[in-house]
This record gives C-alpha cells, structure tokens and sequence, in this order.
C-alpha cells in the first residue's frame, strides 16, 4: 500500500492525486519495468475492497490498463458491482474462512491490494504475513488513514527496505504472532 508520510491512503473522496511526485532522490534506486515485472509475476491472486475495485474500474476506462493480469481477483463485497473480466469474483462473507479455507490451499502468494478497510480486518483477524509500505514524499493532512486501531499490539521484523529514486522508501514488515 501506498501511503502519504501523515499516514493517509486517500482523500477522503477516495482520490489519489498526491501519488505523483517531484521528488528526487539521486541515490535511490530506479524502478524498473523487469523488476516490476519480476514482481508481480510473484504474486498468485489478488484481494481488494470494493472501492479499491471500483478505482481500479475507473483507470481501465481511462486507458490506464488493469494491474492485475489475468491472475484471479477476489472483490470483498456486500454490493452489486459490474464483473469486468472472468478472473474477478467476489466474495461476502467469513474473511478468516475465505482466506484460510479457500485461498491458502491454492495460493501461495496472497496479495492484499486494499483498502483500509480489508488492510484493517487482515491485520485484526492474523491473517496478514507481511506488510509493505510505500512512504511517498507528501503531506496530505487529512483522508483515510491506511490503519486503523486493530485494538492490540502487532510486532513487526523489519525485512527489508529501499530508497527509491523518486524519493519514495519502501518498506517491508514481516509479523511477529
């Protein structure tokens, strides 16, 4: 997930317009598109909220492509929304039953996209393994906090982290159970 330094994922009208950054960072390191690509490749299916889907809806009908590929998408709704692609379905329900029973036994590599509200309910339920954070270099002052209280302590390992050349750090927590 990406979020501001304030710790914000979003506006409060769920826009994301602060993502794109002037800033530099001369030693950081580039991202590049094999290394994206390399990535991405590692990731088995992904989980998302409805907003986060819907966000993603609205930069397909701008041309801007859908991120996730072919791989399967599992949409976490009460709501009736449109099905852009066969790999899309979605699930209302048990979260701890979906993801233990159904999603661990055929996928090693489960990729929460967002948003706050599914980050929250993983993080609360002990089903998040690892969290990765991207610090873009903004302020927004005020939107939706990408997390919220999960009411107990999570200790977290540090596993790694990166200065991008864009002045975003990005960093990867393991959870301690």
């Amino acid at each position: 997930m990406a979020a501001s330094v304030d710790g914000f994922i979003a506006r409060h009208d769920g826009s994301v317009d602060w993502l794109d950054t002037p800033d530099s960072f001369p030693e950081g390191e580039v991202l590049s598109q094999e290394c994206l690509d390399e990535f991405l490749a590692s990731i088995d299916c992904y989980i998302m909220g409805s907003h986060t889907y819907e966000k993603a809806l609205c930069f397909e009908s701008q041309n801007l492509g859908w991120p996730y590929g072919e791989k399967p998408t599992y949409v976490l709704t009460s709501r009736s929304l449109p099905k852009s692609r066969a790999s899309v379905q979605f699930y209302c329900g048990d979260l701890g039953r979906f993801v233990n029973d159904h999603l661990r036994p055929a996928f090693r590599s489960i990729w929460v996209v967002g948003g706050a509200n599914v980050c929250h309910s993983c993080l609360k339920l002990g089903l998040a393994d690892e969290i990765r954070i991207s610090i873009v270099p903004t302020m927004i002052g005020c939107g939706i906090r990408f997390f919220k209280e999960i009411g107990n302590d999570l200790p977290l390992h540090l596993v790694e982290m990166k200065a991008h050349a864009s002045g975003i750090v990005e960093l990867r927590y393991e959870t301690r159970k």
